[in-house]
């Protein structure tokens, strides 16, 4: 098992790759790593995450309550968020929440990033939904973020950022990594006419491949496979999924989309 040294040391490396990478400005961002049930590490609130340094991490128990901290150093203000994470999601063994330019981008525009146009993106991360808006360090964000934590391993933050996490700290900043490649992508190729996207067969030979790597985490054709049989998912759907069978109809709009996988998801949760 990894020691507390080690896992801080992981911690700064992290905060400064978001920060070198522009996925953060000035204090912007946080990032958390569950040692325990009850015991957390997690990046201080009021520090650039590209300028910390080992004493600045705080340890936290699982109501986010401190139970280390260095002098003036206090723990993130959104740690509720990542508790809400944790709760629900006991694979879960890390955080991170960051501003990237072009996922930030698509989330104050409104427009989740649902288009099969990678192998990459459609293997590893499925449909990227929107969480509605919440005041920052309110509970409002995990309120907003539950009903996707169990099919998701990440979402879009509207106008305010994205979420990602993973049973390890460098896979859930990997995830927030193809993340953003994935919505910078989908930008320029919007602006060269619209990207090609992959077909409906394609992308069942994704989620097969997927399923035959054995990856770990949540995935959002998970889901509507259970609903609606092998080899379905949001993105062969295309939003038109119905009860039984994957819809051959008119595709559906992006908010359709969203709308549709989130009912679902709220009703197996039995919301």
């Amino acid at each position: 098992m990894t020691g507390e040294y080690e896992i801080k040391k992981q911690i700064l490396d992290v905060g400064r790759r978001i920060y070198n990478r522009g996925m953060v400005a000035a204090n912007d961002g946080n990032i958390s790593v569950k040692l325990n049930d009850n015991e957390f590490l997690c990046t201080p609130t009021g520090v650039s995450k590209g300028f910390m340094t080992m004493d600045m991490i705080c340890k936290v128990d699982a109501d986010g309550n401190v139970i280390h901290a260095n002098g003036p150093y206090k723990p993130s203000s959104e740690i509720k968020m990542h508790m809400r994470v944790y709760k629900l999601r006991p694979d879960v063994k890390s955080v991170v929440h960051a501003h990237p330019m072009y996922a930030t981008s698509y989330a104050i525009a409104g427009i989740p990033l649902t288009a099969p146009i990678m192998p990459e993106a459609v293997i590893a991360l499925g449909c990227v939904p929107i969480a509605p808006y919440g005041t920052p360090s309110t509970m409002e964000i995990p309120d907003a973020v539950e009903p996707f934590l169990q099919h998701y391993d990440a979402v879009l933050l509207e106008n305010h950022g994205a979420l990602s996490y993973s049973d390890s700290l460098m896979a859930a900043y990997y995830k927030m990594e193809s993340l953003e490649f994935y919505a910078k992508l989908m930008f320029l190729s919007t602006q060269l006419g619209g990207p090609k996207k992959l077909n409906d067969e394609q992308v069942k030979a994704l989620y097969e491949l997927r399923r035959k790597m054995g990856l770990t985490g949540k995935h959002p054709a998970d889901l509507c496979q259970k609903i609606n049989g092998v080899g379905c998912g949001c993105h062969s759907c295309d939003g038109g999924c119905s009860s039984g069978s994957c819809s051959t109809g008119a595709p559906a709009t992006d908010n359709d989309l969203v709308a549709e996988v989130t009912r679902r998801i709220l009703q197996e949760l039995g919301k």
